[in-house]
Order: C-alpha cells, then structure tokens, then sequence
C-alpha cells in the first residue's frame, strides 16, 4: 500500500508504499468416442527424452530461504543498496496485511499461496540479507499470480520459496531455523513475469505471475474476464486474502490465513481519497473509509501485497498499495483491477512449450523420412531442430498440456485406425507415458487444442466431423474430458482451422479459419462460455489463398510478447511469422517476418 503523510488544509498529499510485507467423453458406447482414460497406446513409438526435469531446490534451500525472509524483515519493492540486476533502487516500500479481519481456514482459500523471498547475498553478515513475504493465488496449479512490486527486480528462481496447502505461517525456533510447515508444501520458482508496464513510481501494472517447476496440489481459483462490470460496480461485497500485520501499531503477522470482507468503491471515491495517485481503469480501491486507528477500521495492510481480492469465486483484485500503517482517516485499499490486465496474464497462464521457456516452440514432421522434430523459439526465428525420433504413424500432431503440469504435451491421430493418442511427460517418472483418447477419429476434418475454450482454465479438445459439426470436448484437467458439447455447424467450409491461446488479447481461446472457396481467414474470438456459444460471430482478417500460403499453424507465444502468434508457409518453403498484436480487427497480425526457408520438406507442423 502507499502510505500518506497528513498536512494541515484541505488536501492531504499521500505517498505511496506498495503494499503488503513484513517479514517475521461423450459415452463410450458412441462409435468414433471419447475415451476417458485408456491406457491403450501400443503400436506408439516412445518420445525422447527432451524435456528433463526441471530442476528444484531441495527442500533444506527452500527453508533456508524461508528463514532468511523471515529475519531479513523487508519489504517488497524496497531494496538496500541496488536491485538484484545492480540497478539503483527507489521502489515504493510494499508493505500490507489484513486489519480487522477473521481467522479463517484452507477450506475457504484453498489456492492461497506463501510467498517467501530471502537472499542472504552470500555473505555472512545479515545485515545486507533481502527478504521479504507476499502472498499469492494458484491459478493453474503451475502458476502463482501475485502482484509486480513483488517481482520486479528479483530473481526468484535463486532466492524464492513458495508454500503452499496451509493456512498457517511456518513456526521457527530462535535460531530461525523451521520446525513446522503445518502440513505445507515447499515449491521453488522455474521462472517469473511481471507487466511490462509496471512502474516501482506509479505502482501502476501491478501484476506478476511465478511459473513453478511442478504442479502444486491446491484448487486453482481463476482471474475475472475482461468484460466483467458488475464485480466492479460500487457497494459490492469482495473478499481479500492475507497474512499481514494485524495492527497499525506493530509489525506482527498474522500466524494463520485472514480475510475480511470490503465493498468496492467507485472510481470517483478512490479518486478523491488518493487524486491522480488513483489511476481509473487500472486500480480499484475497496473497504470503508478507515477510521484513523485500529478501531473500527477494516483493511489490507502490510504482508498483504499480492493477495487476491474475490468476488464470486473469481479474483478481480490484487493487494496493490495503500496508505503507510494502513488506518490514516480516510484511506482505502487499493488493488490492481484484474479485468484491465487479464489479457495480458492469461497468455502467462498457458505458456507451456517445449523448451521451458515463455516463448512457444514449433514441432514438424519431415515428410520423406517420418522423422519428428522441435525446433525452439528465439523469439524471432527457430534455433536448429532436435529429434523425436519416427513418426511416421501419424497423420496429425498437436502442442498442448493437457495436464496444466507445465510440460508440453502431444496429441497425436495414428493414421492406420484414426486413434487419437495422448503423450505427457510424467515428471516423478522422468519419462513419457501416452494413453489412448479417442477411437476411430479417422473422419474428423479438424482436431485442435487451443487452450481453455469453457472458461475454467482447464485446456480442452476440439474436433470437427464429417459432416461439419464442431464439437468441444470440455479438459477436465488430467487427459480426461466431459461429454462433448455441440459449439457449431458448417465448419468444413474451411480448409485450415486453427488455435492456440488468445489472439484478441481478452484472455480467452480463440480460432483462425480460412475459407476453402476463397481464402478469407476469420477469426473467431472465444467467449469462454461452452456450447454454440463459445466463439462469437467471425471477423474477417485477411484473404490468402492456396497459392499464397499452403501450411499455418498456431503454437502459442512464438515471441514471448504475451499475445499469441501465427505461422503460414508459401508453397516454396519459406516460413512466416505472423506476430499477434491483440487486436480483433484486420490489424490482429503485424507484418510478417520470415523465420526461414525449407519448410516445404514437413507435411505436419504441431
């Protein structure tokens, strides 16, 4: 939260300080179904080894991270000397927790996640230690979405430790040392992102996801959407999250999960409380005036920072800043609003490829041989390709994970039966395992996996048959589905459908077609509602005809800008990469950049 200092006269000049921290199948019987789990994948070849497990501290480290937040007892967005990239610091301090609230238990918020920052700088002398706490949210069980001045400047991979599946704060002895998680779980930290907007001044842009390096066990709870008005509208009940201070007048934490309920304020009360420090559209304040103490005051407070603020199972508010000891008379909490910025996340959500990175790499097959490869985004063209061996059975590859455990994943159709093949790499294991999905797909025009189609951050199939109908085959999360949903007819009218991620920048699943008869490409931007309602109607983005492109393909995040990619090949082999710029019009791509030639040897690209 910010904090203010009070002046005599009318106006009173706040000064910010970013919030929270202190330390201390359709049925079976269907001919041509969904299948919910057969383990009956022989005649698969096996997949290569390529994605290894991805490295994560052992538990010792992460506790000794822990430890060195806790005694370290900073605060997120305020750092001694320089940040961790040796830049000059002058961050807002980030201190917030929960005053006035209830004690209330993992039920209840069972995605809270504990985020502990502790850098000891490789030294001995504590005085120089960086820690600091946050809290967080698990969104798909990989993701942990939090807020920027939390992230910004620090490196979590080597100094974080999140916890997750306690409401209770670790105990430590007098020595620093752990003794009880409570039942917790320990997780490093793959990789980070914040908002390329944000600023450590303004506090505006607020948002940040951790990438974790497993699958949490914790019931995700999902952002808002972007067109969500109504959780926003003044006087409605939110809900905040936190283990901040308890009073204005010391430092202590809470030992176990609060929450206190808030109703949202207008955009004209917040901006009178705070003026232009109050940024309409992308900020949202909440709670009852504060009273000046403790005493009749209900707010988020430090310790708070990134804690979610919920209305209606969904998080439309992150714990942003406020004032400093979070009571001045007057003061309200403010939260980054989630709906102006879900667009922006959402591709952070599903960003899982082949390479670890944020950036979405491309699978081929080579027509002459059989021979499947990856080739690993650079963000502006395709580093060498790497082997996967024959896989000349298939008839279709596809990039997803189904899973959500953020490894990349292959659905595959073998082309003698039309079975439709799961393979997902089983990271206890350090293998892949693949397992039937559907059988006698032999007819389905289309099959594609463009991400969440439903809206429940759960990655679904799709397939068209032969007589046109589209079909949504709702993810349940682990390789299983719900029975098929109808979402349209006429589809075969299209030569070329395909999806992955959102184009249009909403945070929702969309698809390109192009027309057979006369190369119009559409785009059809998801809704994230299931049924005929799930695209809404086509806009018509370009014409490329047969002769101009004979392949594309859709992976994802090719260059890790957040906004999904398009590829198209010309009949002579050479490449294009077709860059999104979340725009729903015919401007949704940028001017094509080649990404290289002799393409014209794959006849599948994932």
């Amino acid at each position: 939260m910010s904090t203010t200092t009070s002046g005599r006269g009318r106006h009173r000049r706040r000064i910010r300080i970013a919030l929270p921290v202190t330390a201390a199948g359709a049925a079976a019987a269907v001919a041509a179904a969904l299948l919910t789990g057969s383990a009956d994948a022989s005649g698969e070849p096996p997949l290569p080894a390529v994605q290894p497990v991805t490295s994560a501290p052992p538990a010792a480290e992460l506790e000794r991270r822990v430890a060195t937040a806790i005694t370290a007892d900073g605060t997120a967005g305020e750092r001694p000397g320089t940040s961790a990239d040796g830049s000059a610091t002058a961050g807002p301090t980030a201190e917030a927790m929960i005053i006035g609230g209830t004690t209330t238990t993992l039920t209840s918020a069972p995605w809270m996640a504990q985020l502990w920052y502790g850098d000891d700088r490789d030294t001995q002398d504590p005085s120089d230690d960086v820690g600091f706490f946050c809290g967080g949210a698990v969104v798909p069980p990989t993701k942990i979405l939090t807020a920027a001045h939390c992230v910004a400047g620090y490196d979590w991979k080597n100094h974080g430790s999140v916890i997750t599946g306690t409401a209770q704060l670790p105990s430590v002895d007098d020595q620093g040392n752990i003794t009880d998680l409570h039942g917790g779980s320990r997780s490093g930290v793959r990789r980070q992102w914040h908002h390329p907007s944000y600023s450590p001044v303004t506090i505006d842009g607020d948002i940040a996801v951790l990438t974790l390096p497993y699958a949490v066990d914790a019931t995700p709870i999902r952002m808002t959407t972007s067109g969500d008005t109504a959780s926003y509208a003044a006087g409605t009940s939110a809900k905040v999250y936190g283990w901040g201070r308890i009073s204005s007048t010391h430092d202590e934490m809470a030992p176990t999960l609060k929450t206190a309920t808030l109703p949202v304020q207008s955009d004209t009360t917040c901006a009178a409380a705070y003026g232009s420090g109050f940024v309409k559209g992308h900020m949202v304040c909440a709670g009852k005036p504060a009273t000046g103490g403790d005493s009749g005051t209900t707010t988020a407070c430090n310790g708070d920072s990134g804690g979610p603020l919920v209305v209606g199972g969904r998080i439309i508010g992150i714990v942003s800043w406020g004032v400093q000891d979070c009571v001045e008379k007057g003061a309200y909490s403010v939260f980054t609003k989630v709906s102006a910025y879900v667009g922006a996340a959402y591709p952070r959500l599903d960003d899982t490829n082949i390479s670890g990175d944020h950036r979405a790499d491309l699978w081929v097959r080579e027509a002459a041989t059989g021979t499947g490869y990856s080739r690993n985004s650079t963000g502006t063209a395709f580093a060498a390709r790497e082997s996967w061996g024959d896989r000349s059975a298939a008839d279709l590859v596809l990039q997803t994970d189904l899973d959500r455990d953020g490894y990349q994943d292959l659905v595959h159709r073998r082309r003698g039966d039309g079975d439709v093949f799961w393979s997902h790499y089983v990271r206890s294991a350090n293998s892949w395992t693949t397992q039937r999905l559907a059988d006698n797909w032999a007819t389905r025009t289309r099959i594609l996996t463009p991400g969440d189609v439903t809206g429940d951050y759960l990655p679904d199939l799709l397939s068209v048959d032969a007589a046109g109908v589209l079909w949504i085959y709702p993810g349940k999360g682990n390789g299983s589905f719900a029975a098929r949903i109808q979402a349209g007819t006429g589809w075969n009218q299209y030569n070329s459908v395909r999806g992955h991620g959102d184009f249009t920048g909403d945070g929702r699943a969309d698809l390109i077609a192009r027309a057979r008869s006369s190369g119009d490409v559409y785009l059809y931007k998801g809704t994230g509602k299931a049924g005929t309602a799930a695209f809404s109607g086509r806009i018509k983005v370009r014409t490329w005809s047969s002769t101009t492109y004979n392949a594309f393909d859709a992976v994802g995040d090719v260059t890790g800008d957040g906004r999904a990619d398009f590829l198209a090949r010309t009949p002579g082999g050479t490449l294009y990469l077709y860059k999104g710029t979340g725009k729903a019009t015919s401007e949704i791509f940028a001017t094509r950049i080649s990404v290289g030639t002799g393409f014209g040897q794959y006849d599948i690209f994932g």
